[in-house]
């Protein structure tokens, strides 16, 4: 599949976990930490995708070692921002860390996040960090 074709589908999966999200009760107005997954079997690859993503203006966590099911290894990582719920947001940010993953040769696995809402529980220390899409 091309990277075109993963970014469409991309950008309709981030429709639908938005509309979830808000059709479940989770605040429009929020700011949300979304949490973006990289993963690879190389991990001087996911290095290099995680000096990229923090050269974005992301949150970079550091990477960790999964053993997967059939015994072999895997290195993961998260690139962190802070925002609206908003689908143009998350879809630029989608392609641009979709194409740095494209760059490196590792794997984009999506993106979570936090139900918010009156019966979510809240972390007091949670504030919103600058982030680069407003």
């Amino acid at each position: 599949m091309s990277l075109q074709q993963e970014l469409q589908e991309q950008f309709e999966e981030n429709r639908e976990i938005v509309e979830a999200l808000l059709a479940d009760g989770s605040e429009a107005d929020a700011i949300y930490t979304i949490e973006h997954h990289f993963c690879s079997t190389n991990f001087d690859k996911l290095e290099k995708a995680a000096v990229d993503a923090f050269k974005l203006g992301f949150e970079v966590n550091d990477a960790e070692e999964m053993e997967l099911e059939d015994g072999g290894t895997i290195f993961c990582f998260d690139a962190i921002a802070k925002h609206l719920l908003n689908v143009e947001i998350l879809d630029q940010a989608c392609e641009q860390l979709m194409q740095l993953a494209d760059k490196h040769h590792v794997e984009y696995d999506g993106w979570g996040t936090y139900y918010i809402g009156d019966d979510a529980e809240r972390d007091e220390d949670d504030e919103p960090a600058e982030s680069p899409w407003h």
